[in-house]
């Protein structure tokens, strides 16, 4: 009623808002590109090709962990696509004006590397700093592989040259070694740290934390929130773009709805900060219910990254607009005009009582 009374009409779906803030940028819609790393699929051309197009929609993307040490950092290399930098400009290239932004993640050996340090004071990037979008995301975990560090395969020649920084082991035999990143040790001291010298040396930068699927989930997210993060993501044990052990992926990490369940039971209603989740969003109907349950937006992994592949250009573009869609076609459904109206009385469960 309020909105015919506002519109002086009957409402429809296409009345339905989707612009939202996400982590502390503008977004079109209530979805980011998760974090796509050094894995070989997106290091080739999809990494590349799913910023343009992020940086068309308006959206935000995260940058994965193990870019930099993997691809370098771009500067004067000839392969730069593949590189951080890389992917930074091609985001900037297409970019929505206001709207978006670009988030780098770090592990442990990007640590190492100061890959946080390179892109802060990096020329290239003063046009995202200066427009406020430019953030940070302190990596503590992933879904698909709670407990470990990021994984992938590699041939011979990058496993030597790669051995000095990361894990190197032939458990596969061949010549494809498995590489892997340390998952970094987290106590709650030791994130509220990390939080507070990320909003120190990168004042002007806003400051991510992604969480695993784990059981002390909603007193990380707590943690992460009261030392000042602008955004906590977490990953669902369905979530993952990248390789993982087959036990992982069937018996390891919390569904995505049970780790909603346990950061709304400590987070308390309304909650000034950012949540972010990511696990199978390939359609608009996840999406809602996880924005019914808390979450502020919803992060476009596998899905995204499937998307690009068939469609190097537009295949991003196209997936985001059909969840815009569907999205739309929802709220309105429910009565609301807004999607940061869908709140826990939209959904019903079985074992509500």
């Amino acid at each position: 009623m309020a909105q015919l009374i506002d519109l002086a009409r009957e409402p429809v779906y296409r009345d339905v808002r989707l612009e939202t803030t996400i982590g502390g940028f503008r977004s079109t819609v209530p979805v980011y590109v998760s974090a796509f790393g050094s894995t070989e699929a997106a290091s080739v051309a999809l990494g590349v090709a799913a910023g343009r197009q992020a940086g068309r929609l308006g959206i935000p993307m995260v940058i994965g962990e193990n870019v930099m040490p993997v691809n370098s950092y771009g500067r004067v290399e000839a392969d730069a696509e593949r590189s951080l930098l890389g992917r930074i400009r091609a985001y900037q290239a297409e970019a929505l004006e206001g709207y978006g932004g670009v988030v780098v993640q770090q592990s442990t050996e990007d640590a190492d590397a100061e890959v946080w340090n390179l892109v802060y004071s990096d020329p290239n990037v003063l046009p995202l700093l200066e427009s406020g979008r430019l953030a940070f995301e302190l990596k503590v975990g992933q879904g698909a592989k709670p407990g470990l560090g990021g994984m992938t395969l590699v041939d011979a020649n990058a496993a030597a040259r790669l051995s000095d920084t990361y894990l190197i082991d032939p458990v596969l035999g061949g010549d494809r070694v498995l590489r892997s990143s340390s998952p970094g040790t987290f106590t709650d001291e030791i994130l509220r740290q990390q939080i507070r010298l990320m909003r120190n040396n990168y004042p002007r930068a806003k400051v991510w934390v992604k969480l695993p699927p784990a059981r002390d989930v909603a007193q990380a997210a707590q943690v992460a929130w009261t030392a000042g993060a602008d955004a906590v993501s977490v990953d669902g044990a369905e979530a993952g773009t990248g390789w993982a052990p087959r036990a992982f992926l069937r018996h390891v990490g919390l569904p995505l709805g049970e780790c909603l369940r346990r950061i709304a039971h400590d987070r308390g209603t309304p909650h000034p900060s950012c949540l972010l989740v990511s696990g199978r969003m390939w359609e608009g109907a996840r999406v809602a219910k996880s924005l019914a349950l808390g979450a502020n937006a919803a992060g476009l992994g596998r899905a995204g990254l499937l998307a690009v592949d068939t469609d190097h250009e537009n295949g991003l573009v196209h997936l985001v607009e059909c969840l815009a869609l569907e999205l739309q076609f929802l709220v309105s459904a429910l009565g609301k005009y807004h999607v940061d109206a869908l709140g826990a009385e939209d959904l019903w469960s079985p074992d509500a009582r």
